[in-house]
């Protein structure tokens, strides 16, 4: 029987290179989340706050208001 000798583990620089993957992963995922919300949630908002207010009319608004009896010193 011819015995071979175990290779050793490495262990030096393992947390170094297992911490650089990790950050470098991490990194990517980080930037993957802010692009989707960006385009997902974001935009779609800014959108819905400038289709509302090309057509809104704030005196219209008021006027309705207060026919409804919302404000107590306008009458």
């Amino acid at each position: 029987m011819s015995s071979s000798p175990l290779t050793k583990l490495q262990m030096q620089g393992l947390l170094a290179r297992h911490l650089c993957i990790h950050i470098v992963g991490a990194f990517i995922v980080s930037l993957g989340v802010a692009a989707l919300y960006n385009f997902g949630v974001a935009e779609p908002r800014k959108n819905a706050y400038t289709d509302f207010y090309r057509n809104y009319d704030s005196m219209k608004d008021f006027e309705e208001m207060r026919k409804a009896g919302i404000f107590q010193s306008a009458k």
